[in-house]
C-alpha cells in the first residue's frame, strides 16, 4: 500500500481511501501500526479542523435516530458530517454487529455524509481505542463536523471527552429515580444534556425532566471552560426533528466562546498529552504479551495460584525482570 498516495486521496475527500485509512489505523498488526503512524504523520499538516462532538446516552434513548436527524439538519446548513459509531463487541466471541448504517438509512445515502461503524473491542470508555485516529482522518478529509457515538452510558465512558470538543448527553424523559441513575462522572463532563422524545404524550414529561436536569447541573461546580449558563439542558425530538436548530445554536455559541478565550486550543493540547500517555501505557502493556515477558507472567501467575507467592511479591518480581 502506497501511504503517500493514500494520504493524498484522503485529503481530496476520497471516501474509499478514507475507509481504507480507518481500517488501517484500527488494525493491531505491527506492520499496519507502522503504516498508520506514517499516514497520520503525513496528514498532520493538512491544517484542517472539524468540530468534534461526542455523544452518549442510555441504550434505547434514540441515539441513532437523533444522529440521523441531526446529521440531516447539519447537511441542510451546508455542513459535511462524518459519524463514527462505536458498536459493542461480544466479550465471548469478540464480534460486533456494526449495524449503525442500516439504522441511519437516509444519512448513509446523503451526499456530504460519511458513516463508519467500529467495534469497541471490549475497550473501557465506550470508544474504540483508535477512534481518536479515525477522527483525525475525517478532519483531514475535510469534514466540518465529526460525531462520535459511544457505547451505552457510564462513568468509564468519560474517555470520549478526551477526543471531543463538545460532549452531548442524550437522555429519555424520566422521573426522579432515573435522574439518580445518571452517573455524576458523566454529568460533570456534559456540555449539553438533550432530553430526547419530547413529542406526543411524552412532551410534558420531557419538559419536567429537562427542568430536573437543569437544576442538577446548577449544583455542579462551575468549570473554567464554560461561559455563564453552561452546561445546560434542552429538549429535542428526533422523531419530529424538533429542537435541532436551538441545540446547534448553543453548540456554536459555546464553541465560539471557547475559541475566543483560548479554552478550545488549550483543551486540544491537553487531549494530545493525554493520548500520548495512553499510547505509552498500551505499548508497555503489550510488552507483557510478547516473548520472555509472557513466559515470566505465566510462571509467576502459577506461583500465585498455587499459593507459593503473594500477589504483591510476584508483581514486584515481574517488574524487576522487565527492568533487566
Amino acid at each position: 500500500m502506497d501511504i503517500t498516495e493514500l494520504s493524498e486521496r484522503i485529503t481530496r475527500g476520497d471516501r474509499r481511501a478514507l475507509s481504507r485509512g480507518i481500517t488501517l489505523v484500527e488494525s493491531s498488526r505491527d506492520d499496519h501500526r507502522a503504516q498508520a503512524a506514517e499516514l497520520l504523520d503525513l496528514l498532520r499538516g493538512s491544517g484542517r479542523e472539524a468540530l468534534r462532538i461526542g455523544l452518549s446516552g442510555t441504550p434505547g434513548v434514540g441515539k441513532s435516530t437523533f444522529i440521523e436527524g441531526f446529521g440531516m439538519y447539519l447537511l441542510e446548513q451546508g455542513k459535511s458530517v462524518a459519524v463514527l459509531a462505536v458498536d459493542p463487541s461480544s466479550a465471548r466471541s469478540g464480534g460486533s454487529i456494526l449495524g449503525d448504517k442500516t439504522r441511519m438509512e437516509r444519512l448513509s445515502r446523503a451526499k456530504g455524509a460519511f458513516i463508519r461503524p467500529s467495534p469497541s473491542q471490549s475497550q473501557l470508555g465506550g470508544v474504540a481505542r483508535r477512534s481518536r485516529e479515525a477522527v483525525a482522518l475525517c478532519e483531514a478529509a475535510g469534514f466540518d463536523v465529526v460525531l462520535i457515538e459511544t457505547v451505552g452510558v457510564g462513568q468509564s465512558e468519560t474517555m470520549v471527552a478526551e477526543m471531543a470538543d463538545l460532549f452531548l448527553l442524550l437522555l429519555a424523559p424520566a422521573g426522579g429515580d432515573e435522574l439518580q441513575g445518571v452517573k455524576r462522572g458523566i454529568m460533570e463532563i456534559a456540555d449539553l444534556i438533550l432530553v430526547n422524545k419530547a413529542d406526543g404524550d411524552l412532551k410534558s414529561t420531557a419538559m419536567r425532566t429537562c427542568a430536573d436536569y437543569a437544576g442538577a447541573l446548577r449544583l455542579l461546580r462551575k468549570r473554567a471552560q464554560d461561559p455563564e449558563g453552561f452546561p445546560k439542558a434542552m429538549t429535542v425530538s428526533a422523531l419530529e426533528l424538533a429542537g435541532f436548530s436551538d441545540a446547534w445554536g448553543e453548540m456554536c455559541a459555546l464553541t465560539e466562546w471557547r475559541r475566543e478565550t483560548g479554552h478550545f486550543a488549550a483543551r486540544r493540547a491537553e487531549q494530545a498529552r493525554y493520548w500520548f500517555g495512553e499510547e505509552v501505557r498500551h505499548a508497555l502493556l503489550a510488552q507483557l504479551q510478547n516473548g520472555p515477558a509472557r513466559q515470566d507472567m505465566a510462571e509467576l501467575a502459577e506461583a500465585v495460584a498455587a499459593g507459593d507467592m503473594a500477589v504483591s511479591a510476584a508483581a514486584r518480581e515481574m517488574l524487576s525482570r522487565l527492568g533487566r
